[in-house]
C-alpha cells in the first residue's frame, strides 16, 4: 500500500522581551534556578498578571508579516493541568480568540517553491522546566528537579496548517519560520536554550484517502536535524504498526536523539480534557487599527519584500533571492558586497556569498556576523575576477587565504605575494598556443576531424605552459581563431 504523510507543526517561540509576560520577572536565561519567578508566575493569592505590551507587539508584527488578520479584540483564558513544573496548575494561553488569524508562510524544497497556511498564533506563557537527569537531592539521592524561571516567559505559538507531506519538508518549513521571527527580531531564535522549539503533529493515511489518520505529536524537539529524524521515524513507526495489523492511538511521544527513536509520553489530551475557561484576572485584549500601524511603520524591510527587490532590481533568480533572504544578516551582507560592485554583476556575489562564504561558515560553525571576511574585503576578491585579474579557481585559493587571515584578508596583497596574476596579454597567450600547436600535430588533426575532446585536452596544455594563470576564455577564444 501506498501511504501519504501529513504533517502540521506547532512551533512556541519565546519573545525577545526583557521582562515575563504578566510579570516584571527577568527572562534572562542561565540565571541559578528559581531566582526569576516571583508571585505573579506562581499566582500566589492576591496577585494580578499585569499584560506585557511589548509581547502584544511582537505578535502583531509577526501577524503583519505573515499576511494575517490581527483581532482587533482576543481573549485569554486558562488551560488546566497538573504538572510539576505548572505551579498555578494551569497556563494562561488564548483558546477561542487568538491575537494572530490565518497567513502563510512561503519557502523552497529544492528548487521547488512552497506555501503554508497558518490557522493561528496565540500569545501564551510558558511552565517551568522539570530536571530528571543528572539532579542530586541534598542527601545524595538520585531527584527530579524544579526550576520555575521558565514559568511565565512570554511565548507565541504558531500553529500551521496539516498541509506538510514530507520530513524535508516540514523542516523547510521551520526553517524559514525561524529565519523569519530572527528577521524581526521578535525573537532570539536560539534552539539549544529552548527558544524555538517545535511540535510535530504526524499521521498517515493510503493514498488518495480523504479523512486524515489518527496523529502522534512529537514534542519539544530542539534542532532541524532532530526533527527531520523524529519525523521520519514516527512515519515508520505508524506504518509498520498499521500493516502489522495495529493501530496508532492519539498520544505526546518525545524523540530520543541518543537512540533516534520516538517513545511514548502521555497520551494525548484534547481541548475539552483542558477546561478552558477565561482567565477571571485578564480583560480581553483591544487592539487599535493606530496600533498596528505604529507597530507596521516600524518593521524592517520584511524578506519577501527584500526578495522581490533582489529579482525586479538586481535580476536574480527567485532561489537564489529566497536564499540570500533567509537571514537578514545575510542578506544585509550580500547588500554591501553587491553595492561596491560594477552594475549587472549581482549574481556572481551571490554565488560567492551562497558558495564559498556560507560553506566555509558551515564548516566553522560561525555566524555572518562572525565571518573573518568583511563584505568589503569580499567585495575586492570578487572584483579581481571581474576586471580579470584572477580566474574563479585562483579566487577560491585567494578565499582560503583571506579566511587564514592572512596578509590581513587583503586579496591584492595575497594575490601579489602568491604570484596569482592572470596573464591576459594576447600576445604572451599566442606565443603559448602557438608552442602547444606546434608540440601537438596529431591532437590537432584530430580537432579538425570533428573530435571535441581534442580542443580540450590543447586548452589543457596551454593552462599547463601557463602553470594555469592564463585567462581561460582568451585561452578559448585565440585557440579557435588560431584553429580556424
Amino acid at each position: 500500500m501506498e501511504w501519504e504523510i501529513v504533517i502540521g507543526l506547532e512551533t512556541h517561540t519565546q519573545l525577545s522581551t526583557v521582562s515575563k509576560i504578566f510579570s516584571d520577572s527577568s527572562t534572562r536565561f542561565g540565571a541559578a534556578p528559581n531566582t526569576q519567578a516571583n508571585e505573579v508566575d506562581m499566582a500566589l493569592p492576591g496577585t494580578l498578571p499585569v499584560m506585557n505590551k511589548g509581547a502584544v507587539e511582537r505578535a502583531i508584527q509577526f501577524g503583519l508579516a505573515v499576511g494575517a488578520h490581527i483581532a482587533p479584540r482576543s481573549i485569554f483564558a486558562r488551560k488546566n493541568y497538573f504538572y510539576p513544573d505548572l505551579p498555578k496548575n494551569y497556563q494562561i494561553s488564548q483558546f477561542e480568540i487568538p491575537v494572530v488569524q490565518g497567513g502563510t508562510i512561503s519557502f523552497f524544497v529544492g528548487d521547488e517553491e512552497k506555501t503554508i497556511n497558518l490557522t493561528r498564533a496565540h500569545l501564551e506563557e510558558d511552565a517551568g522546566k522539570s530536571l530528571h537527569e543528572n539532579f542530586t537531592g541534598p542527601h545524595g539521592e538520585s531527584s527530579t528537579g524544579i526550576d520555575l524561571n521558565r514559568a511565565g516567559t512570554p511565548l507565541l505559538e504558531i500553529v500551521s496548517e496539516p498541509e506538510m507531506r514530507s520530513a524535508a519538508e516540514a523542516v523547510a518549513y521551520a526553517r524559514a519560520l525561524h529565519g523569519l521571527v530572527v528577521w524581526l527580531g521578535i525573537c532570539d531564535g536560539n534552539m539549544q536554550e529552548g527558544s524555538f522549539r517545535i511540535d510535530a503533529n504526524v499521521s498517515v493515511r493510503p493514498k488518495g484517502q480523504k479523512e486524515l489518520g489518527t496523529r502522534s505529536e512529537v514534542k519539544n524537539v530542539n534542532s532541524f536535524r532532530f526533527l527531520e529524524r523524529a519525523i521520519q521515524y514516527e512515519v515508520r513507526r505508524q506504518i509498520e504498526l498499521i500493516e502489522d495489523g495495529g493501530k496508532v492511538v492519539q498520544e505526546t511521544r518525545l524523540y530520543d536523539s541518543d537512540l533516534d527513536e520516538t517513545r511514548s509520553m502521555r497520551s494525548k489530551e484534547d481541548a475539552h480534557d483542558y477546561r478552558y475557561f477565561p482567565d477571571p484576572d485578564l480583560p480581553p485584549l483591544v487592539i487599535k487599527p493606530e496600533w498596528i500601524a505604529r507597530v507596521k511603520d516600524a518593521m524592517p524591510e520584511l524578506p519577501a519584500q527584500k526578495r522581490q527587490r533582489f529579482e525586479q532590481d538586481l535580476g536574480l533568480s527567485g532561489y537564489d533571492a529566497a536564499q540570500l533572504t533567509t537571514s537578514r544578516a545575510i542578506s544585509t551582507y550580500f547588500e554591501e558586497v553587491a553595492s561596491k560592485l560594477p552594475a549587472g554583476q549581482a549574481k556572481l556575489a551571490a554565488n560567492w556569498v551562497l558558495g564559498e562564504l556560507s560553506a566555509a561558515l558551515n564548516r566553522d560553525d560561525l555566524e555572518t556576523a562572525q565571518s573573518p571576511i568583511q563584505p568589503t574585503a569580499l567585495a575586492g576578491l570578487v572584483a579581481r575576477i571581474i576586471d580579470g585579474t584572477i580566474s574563479n579557481k585562483m579566487a577560491r585559493e585567494v578565499f582560503t587565504a583571506m579566511w587564514a587571515g592572512e596578509n590581513d584578508g587583503n586579496p591584492d596583497a595575497i594575490i601579489e605575494a602568491r604570484g596569482l596574476k592572470q596573464i591576459s596579454d594576447s600576445g604572451a597567450i599566442v606565443a603559448m598556443i602557438d608552442a602547444v600547436l606546434a608540440a601537438n600535430p596529431a591532437t590537432v588533426e584530430e580537432f579538425h576531424a570533428g573530435k571535441q575532446k581534442a580542443f580540450n585536452s590543447l586548452v589543457g596544455q596551454v593552462m599547463k605552459a601557463a602553470k594555469g594563470k592564463a585567462n581561460p576564455q582568451q585561452v578559448n577564444d585565440l585557440l579557435k581563431e588560431k584553429l580556424g
